[in-house]
């Protein structure tokens, strides 16, 4: 049985990933590519951390969470490849959009991250259904 404080913390990561994902689609609707692409990847990472809140697991970096993910969730099946790949694309994205000067993100890409995230914390939720 998994106990409540484990619980509660998969419930606050994973709304924190909704907040983020809300975020996402305002700065969308208002032409804010890039700020866009960096909630939408922020509302993945903290819907995978939910995920390994439940399974006792965490990193300090961003790649640590994510090889979490591949490991624990993808690997073992219960998460399909295709949601791998959402992750992944999420971070490299959103690096390039944080990081990289005159990087340009059309809409087209940023509203592919965000239906991406929407996709994977719907998975989320479904599959952890606290």
């Amino acid at each position: 049985m998994i106990e409540q404080t484990t619980i509660d913390l998969a419930n606050h990561r994973l709304a924190k990933a909704k907040d983020a994902l809300k975020q996402a689609d305002l700065l969308q609707n208002n032409a804010g590519y890039d700020g866009s692409v960096n909630r939408s990847y922020y509302a993945v990472f903290n819907a995978v951390r939910a995920l390994l809140a439940l399974v006792k697991l965490d990193s300090r970096k961003h790649s640590g969470v994510i090889s979490y993910f591949d490991r624990y969730f993808v690997k073992t099946g219960i998460f399909e490849k295709t949601f791998s790949h959402i992750v992944h694309s999420a971070f490299d994205v959103r690096q390039v959009c944080d990081y990289e000067d005159f990087a340009i993100i059309s809409k087209d890409e940023a509203e592919m991250q965000l239906e991406n995230a929407e996709l994977l914390i719907r998975e989320v939720e479904d599959k952890i259904k606290l």
